[in-house]
């Protein structure tokens, strides 16, 4: 595969960074993951947006310029003979020296990864089983908000704990933080429906400020759909008529199940996800999702493949 190393095509195989770059030492890097529909970038302006306040977070002196992106992700495309792909840009420090540096680094690398994508169609979508995690959501290294980072102990140790305690691939795991509130999926913002209202946690909770989480907020408001950001414990959740995750690849994937962190179906009273049964808007005989959740997912793919942002 071709990616782009600083602005030239080149063989995955041939690129290399310094051993020295801080990104490797410390982590000091950032990235943006998202998808092209017909070729053009969705939501790349956001996507950018967000690398920038990062960036500027991090003292990384880098300005992204969504044109010049999306010329880059047209040229990544053409380069590995893809219609559509997953693109992962990558910031990363560039070199120093080993310590701890006060300055700002000057002179950042640049990686663009591409890769194909699955067939999938948001009729046909599959649903995810939720599975509560032990390992709790470590508070966000650079104060209130998340960043995209490249700091990923967290999400691996989580995967890891999934796969330990046997759970299927379609699977997602939902970290707590350390007030027993809920905050995100392992690769993904949680949503969910109840009596007429969205709900996600706020930010200040702990999770990514996804970009796809904004737009889906963004797109329930505009249905009329009444949208609250707060503070959720995991019972809140399982009270929920219809749930939902998403992320910038998979877009809007509904909940079908949910699990304690030993893998038995979670029960609460009241009904609502947890029951699991035919009645429950979520989940019908054929684990369908909810009314709402299948408009917002044919919603947010028609929007994508008209490259309507608004």
């Amino acid at each position: 595969m071709k990616l782009l190393l600083d602005g030239q095509l080149t063989d995955s195989r041939e690129a290399v960074i310094s051993v020295y770059d801080h990104g490797f030492l410390y982590g000091m890097g950032l990235f943006e993951t998202f998808r092209t529909y017909g070729g053009r970038p969705w939501l790349l302006r956001r996507h950018a947006e967000r690398l920038a306040a990062s960036c500027a977070a991090l003292g990384i002196s880098y300005r992204p310029d969504p044109d010049a992106m999306a010329a880059g992700v047209a040229r990544l495309l053409e380069a590995n003979g893809l219609a559509d792909a997953y693109i992962r840009w990558s910031v990363s420090a560039g070199s120093g020296e080993i310590g701890l540096p006060a300055g700002e680094y000057e002179a950042p690398r640049e990686i663009v990864y591409a890769k194909p994508l699955g067939a999938d169609d948001p009729s046909t979508r599959p649903g995810k089983t939720l599975r509560l995690l032990r390992l709790r959501r470590t508070r966000p290294e650079n104060g209130e908000l998340r960043l995209k980072s490249f700091h990923y102990m967290n999400n691996i140790a989580a995967k890891r704990e999934l796969q330990a305690g046997g759970a299927s691939a379609s699977t997602e795991g939902l970290f707590l933080n350390e007030r027993d509130e809920i905050v995100e999926g392992l690769v993904s913002n949680v949503f969910w429906v109840r009596d007429g209202a969205l709900y996600t946690p706020s930010l200040d909770t702990g999770p990514l400020a996804g970009v796809t989480r904004a737009y889906v907020l963004d797109q329930a408001s505009r249905a009329g759909l009444a949208c609250h950001e707060g503070r959720y414990a995991w019972d809140d959740l399982l009270r929920a008529d219809e749930c939902f995750v998403t992320n910038s690849i998979q877009e809007i994937v509904p909940v079908v199940a949910a699990q304690e962190p030993d893998g038995q179906p979670a029960c609460v009273s009241g009904g609502g996800l947890a029951s699991n049964a035919a009645d429950v808007d979520t989940i019908d005989a054929a684990g369908a999702p909810g009314p709402w959740t299948r408009r917002l997912m044919t919603a947010y793919r028609v929007a994508a493949e008209k490259g309507d942002e608004a």
